[in-house]
């Protein structure tokens, strides 16, 4: 199907073409990448792909000082929360940010963080939390702390299934999942107990170095994605690239390269692109389905 942008820089300067749309899923995306065309064109394309249209309205952190672009800028291209406070979205994707080594407390927004998430339990039917935002989510609604990493956890990780018991059939979040996988580029990761989680918090989808990929929340209505599905594939390529321009101790991105991309010019393979697709629609299915019975239920009503 096709998923247009309401707002957003490439949407101003015409770089993607909103098409026609039949009753098409609001989805609200709290941008808090520093490269906002590139992850408005991410997300984008990754749901331009899926089988719902879906009317994407980009939101910007308005209590941000930003350090790689005017705010000026952002704020023609962008609304903020108090413009949109009033309206109701199906979705809403909060993405990741470079801000995970500091404390929660000590990001800008953080405040601002905490207002999206109180306003979305009234407004927004269910929430992405992606990266940096998944482990605010976690920390904001279970209390579960974070931790630095030793090393930047960089690259592809393939899921397996957890040990505890999943009533997967309830969620349908891990349908089609059985090989997920994802990009992560982090420096830490939430503190999680698999053995002791909180209530109505599920781990879903877990690697043995990455820690839980996939966690979620019926209740409050939040999926937890601690990685990057969104990526292209040369993103990580580009990040490692300017990484080491900087003179940071990085490591090639793991299970990335193929074998042969430095003496023999191999492509890189996007193996997480299947994934991305199955877990996105997954996400808008749980939408899409709750609308059906609301609906089913007023008939009935």
């Amino acid at each position: 199907m096709t998923a247009n942008a309401k707002n957003g820089f490439l949407h101003q300067k015409q770089v993607w073409q909103n098409q026609k749309l039949s009753q098409p899923v609001q989805i609200l995306v709290w941008n808090l990448m520093p490269a906002k065309e590139n992850t408005e064109e991410q997300f984008l394309s990754l749901l331009n792909d899926l089988d719902q249209d879906v009317e994407l309205t980009f939101l910007y952190a308005c209590s941000h000082h930003f350090k790689t672009m005017p705010k000026d800028a952002v704020a023609n291209c962008y609304v903020c929360w108090h413009q949109i406070q009033d309206e109701n979205f199906d979705g809403l994707i909060l993405t990741g940010a470079p801000v995970e080594q500091l404390p929660f407390e000590d990001v800008d927004y953080w405040q601002e963080f905490l207002t999206v998430k109180e306003w979305a339990k009234d407004h927004v039917d269910q929430t992405i939390n992606a990266c940096w935002s998944a482990q605010a989510a976690l920390y904001q609604d279970f209390g579960i702390k974070k931790r630095r990493l030793p090393a930047k956890l960089f690259g592809i990780y393939e899921a397996k299934q957890p040990t505890q018991a999943i009533d997967t059939e309830k969620l349908g979040l891990t349908a089609g999942l059985a090989n997920f996988k994802t990009p992560q580029s982090r420096y830490s990761e939430s503190v999680i107990d698999v053995e002791g989680l909180p209530a109505d918090l599920q781990v879903l989808l877990t690697n043995d170095q990455a820690g839980p990929l996939l966690l979620h929340s019926e209740e409050r209505r939040q999926t937890y994605l601690t990685g990057h599905s969104e990526y292209q594939v040369k993103t990580l390529d580009a990040e490692y690239r300017r990484d080491l321009a900087k003179h940071l101790a990085i490591h090639e991105p793991d299970n990335y390269y193929p074998e042969g991309y430095y003496d023999r010019g191999e492509e890189i393979e996007n193996t997480w692109t299947a994934s991305s697709h199955q877990l996105y629609q997954n996400w808008l299915n749980l939408i899409v389905n709750k609308e059906k019975k609301d609906d089913r239920q007023e008939i009935t009503l």
